[in-house]
């Protein structure tokens, strides 16, 4: 494993750029239509359960990531085969991900300019800041969380002050019923985005105060 050390405000940093990510772009919890917001607080608290598992496991097997306590807990070859998953899954999850970015800024800001060039960049770009190091990523991300929460307060306050917030738009309260809500706060909501935590399990090892863990991750979720 990299010998390397990421702060707490780095972790911090790229967990909640993790969190926000495409969940800015994809109609979360849509299925819930106006009960939308509560299927996602009752998705955190699913997400907040998840969590306290991931920290549980990193508590036993500090200084190892998922791949390697798998082995630890289910034998080297079951292991070997629940980590090849692991890293399948993201990948798909990545590759759909930035295939949603793309198509973001190709739809908003530059439309001709071919897709495929635009996901090359932004591939050739992770490539070379994982190149660097995971403490290049910490620091990174300790910029961007800057000028992210800048330009999401900035935007938050022009639409409140815009006069196009109605809050009676959330209007009737379970229009529906719980049963919309429920089917997608679970497992919908709670997998996505708060469950997809599961991949710092990988960069916990590199936290150099282990114990501060729990608290950054809870504060990135709450």
């Amino acid at each position: 494993m990299e010998k390397a050390k990421v702060s707490a405000i780095q972790l911090f940093a790229m967990m909640f750029m993790f969190e926000m990510g495409t969940s800015l772009v994809i109609s979360n919890a849509i299925d819930a239509k106006k009960d939308a917001w509560l299927a996602i607080l009752l998705g955190l608290c699913g997400g907040i359960i998840l969590f306290f598992i991931y920290y549980f496991l990193f508590r036993q097997y500090p200084n190892l990531p998922l791949t390697g306590y798998v082995r630890e807990i289910f034998g080297e070859y079951l292991g070997w085969v629940i980590g090849l998953l692991y890293i399948f899954y993201f990948l798909y999850t990545t590759t759909h991900n930035i295939r949603s970015f793309g198509e973001l800024l190709f739809t908003s800001t530059m439309p001709r300019t071919p897709l495929l060039a635009i996901n090359i960049l932004f591939v050739l770009t992770i490539c070379y800041v994982l190149y660097l190091g995971i403490e290049v990523l910490g620091r990174t991300a300790e910029v961007f969380i800057v000028i992210m929460i800048f330009l999401g307060f900035t935007g938050n306050v022009f639409i409140y002050f815009s006069g196009n917030v109605d809050l009676h738009n959330l209007q009737p309260f379970l229009e529906n019923g719980w049963k919309p809500i429920l089917t997608t706060a679970f497992p919908l909501t709670t997998f996505f985005p708060f469950g997809e935590m599961i991949i710092f399990t990988m960069l916990l090892p590199y936290l150099n105060r282990s114990e501060l863990a729990k608290k950054v991750g809870l504060f990135v979720l709450l």
